[in-house]
């Protein structure tokens, strides 16, 4: 009777410990499901011109919101300094530009391929809220009197006033060049000079801070702005359903809100 006891007990005791195992397997599923959930996390980085951090940061909380588990990493800045930057090796999915030009450096480098042009975007004459130096047109930039800020020519917004001055006939001596324009506009938010040439969206996002002065001239330097899914995107599909949603309507209304021109 002892053996028989003994032999039930050696039978029960595995199939005892196989059953702790199963319930132990299956109490650790619930703890597994947070790490394949970070797992599937997914990141796009979209490197974009300064002049549309308002929208594009908009524009990301509505794709992060249609794709949970997504982040929509910005690059903003200059769009001469961000192409350089892809060309170097930078990581990123989508690039935005303020410009033909500077998106061409990184197509030309094969980097990226048939870029869309999904806003246009042109100059006002920005100054601040009492106008100090009374400035009304173009014209009054060419007074030495006048504190003139500036983007740098090798960026969009500086070969814009460029080319907008020079229709005009007009010379200007700033007293400041910027890399970029949210930089310029900032010189003037912050009283540091009378007037400068930025985009008309940066004026409207800077509404109760500055003034904003069109001229004429402005409309014959008009930017285009084109944008393209990198060739060696990290994130695939999802950097083109990214640059899908900037060129659907729901992009397309953010933008022109902004006082983006459609193409």
């Amino acid at each position: 009777m002892v053996f028989r006891r003994l032999s039930r007990w050696a039978v029960a005791a595995p199939v005892a410990l196989v059953i702790a195992g199963l319930s132990g397997c299956g109490s650790a599923e619930p703890a597994a499901s947070p790490a394949s959930a970070a797992a599937g996390a997914k990141e796009v980085n979209v490197f974009a011109a300064a002049s549309l951090t308002g929208t594009f940061t908009e524009l990301g909380r509505t794709f992060e919101a249609a794709h949970p588990g997504t982040t929509v990493k910005f690059n903003f800045g200059s769009s001469a300094t961000l192409a350089q930057q892809i060309v170097q090796g930078a990581p990123a999915d989508v690039f935005a530009a303020a410009s033909p030009a500077t998106m061409k450096t990184v197509t030309d480098a094969s980097l990226a391929s048939g870029p869309a042009t999904f806003v246009r975007n042109k100059l006002e004459i920005a100054v601040p809220k009492d106008n100090p130096a009374k400035v009304d047109e173009l014209k009054d930039l060419t007074d030495p009197k006048v504190k003139v800020a500036l983007c740098a020519e090798q960026v969009p917004c500086g070969a814009a006033a460029v080319k907008a001055l020079e229709a005009a006939g007009l010379k200007v001596t700033p007293v400041t060049l910027e890399q970029d324009v949210k930089a310029t506009l900032t010189k003037v938010e912050l009283g540091e000079v009378d007037a400068a040439l930025v985009y008309t969206t940066d004026v409207i996002a800077a509404t109760g801070r500055v003034q904003g002065i069109d001229f004429p001239e402005a409309d014959k330097a008009i930017n285009d702005y084109p944008i393209a899914t990198l060739s060696k995107a990290p994130a695939g599909d999802l950097a083109k359903q990214f640059v899908d949603l900037v060129l659907s309507p729901q992009g397309r209304d953010v933008l022109t809100k902004a006082g983006f021109q459609s193409p």
